[in-house]
């Protein structure tokens, strides 16, 4: 493992143990209130991090889902300037990843083509085309690097017998719906900006409803298992890929089906399935088995937005109750309703995409 995530790790376990002691740091207001201090507190003057807490440091997916609500928020010249920041460590290590730790630029736990989708799409709705500009060279290069490394040319398709991180880090997958997604993603945004493109062969929205869809809903991955998986069924709408309203409407109902909106969304699946990495089977139980993850709650609720508004703001509205019930915004909860927590981790705090409630909130 990389010295950098393993000195990441005993700081994460550091803070574990301070929470136990003193509890999560609570900010004072309403929901609103809370929220805005939450991601004021992401802030350190130079880029936005994943979170006030152990995260502190920069993420590009989870920049990525939280871009848009920060734009509306009137966080431009901060989302600019974390786009520099990104642009700039990740020229310098000539290499796009997951994660920024100071001037270390890894990924977690392994390469995935979804963080040069993050970025490219993160300019897009930010309009930085300077920036675009002033890397273009480097970012074709990543770009060339995502359809080399990550995808299977002859079936359009990301590699199956290959390992790549995801919005499910710790999962094992073959050829995840949700990184197919992320690709196609991609592609659209390459072709909206005019660059060199590999992709652009291939119809995705085809492939990928061939591959992956039921009739009722899409499938996690291509290993042969079938049940029904959160983030499968809201990121080919999220990213764009898919429009119909039918569609979005049998994925909907099958979540709810399988209760993975409940208590609140949103649960990867109903009951922990699939391989996992080892090591964190045994120190984070259940992190991203069937437990409650809040940044994936917040895209489910934008495209659950599309089709009920009385739903979604039936959703926010347990969101609400909870910030305010803890005074901050929570990583994730066990399927019950409470904090995540073992003998090694507890649920961050103050993340990022709290922005994205705070969006939905001002929005009603």
């Amino acid at each position: 493992m990389k010295p950098i995530l393993v000195r990441k790790g005993f700081g994460i376990f550091n803070r574990s143990l301070k929470v136990r002691f003193k509890g999560i740091r609570k900010y004072n207001g309403n929901a609103e209130q809370i929220l805005k201090q939450a991601v004021n507190s992401c802030w350190n003057g130079n880029y936005f991090q994943a979170s006030a807490g152990h995260f502190s440091c920069f993420y590009i997916r989870d920049f990525g889902i939280s871009v848009k609500a920060l734009l509306n928020l009137g966080y431009r010249d901060n989302v600019i300037k974390t786009l520099e920041f990104a642009l700039d460590s990740y020229s310098r290590n000539s290499k796009v990843a997951t994660t920024v730790y100071n001037d270390f630029v890894v990924d977690f736990p392994y390469y995935t083509p979804e963080s040069v989708a993050y970025l490219l799409h993160s300019i897009r709705l930010a309009d930085a085309k300077e920036l675009l500009l002033k890397h273009k060279f480097f970012l074709e290069k990543e770009i060339r690097k995502a359809f080399f490394k990550s995808f299977d040319a002859d079936i359009g398709l990301v590699k199956k017998n290959a390992y790549f991180s995801s919005m499910k880090d710790n999962a094992l997958r073959s050829s995840s719906a949700y990184n197919n997604s992320m690709i196609a993603m991609l592609s659209n945004d390459i072709n909206y900006f005019g660059l060199y493109n590999p992709f652009k062969s291939y119809n995705f929205e085809k492939i990928i409803k061939d591959n992956f869809w039921t009739g009722n809903y899409f499938l996690d991955d291509l290993s042969g298992l079938d049940y029904i998986s959160g983030d499968a069924n809201v990121f080919p709408y999220w990213a764009g890929i898919f429009s119909s309203r039918k569609m979005i409407k049998l994925s909907f109902e099958a979540i709810q089906k399988e209760e993975l909106d409940k208590p609140f969304p949103l649960k990867y699946t109903k009951e922990k399935v699939g391989k996992y990495l080892f090591l964190h089977t045994i120190l984070v139980p259940n992190y991203e088995g069937n437990s409650i993850w809040t940044n994936l709650g917040q895209c489910f609720i934008d495209v659950v937005k599309k089709i009920d508004k009385e739903k979604s703001r039936e959703y926010i509205g347990q969101y609400i109750k909870n910030v305010e019930k803890y005074k901050n915004y929570l990583e994730l909860y066990n399927p019950n309703g409470t904090p995540y927590k073992t003998m090694f981790y507890y649920a961050d705090v103050a993340m990022l995409w709290s922005a994205n409630l705070l969006d939905s909130i001002k929005k009603n």
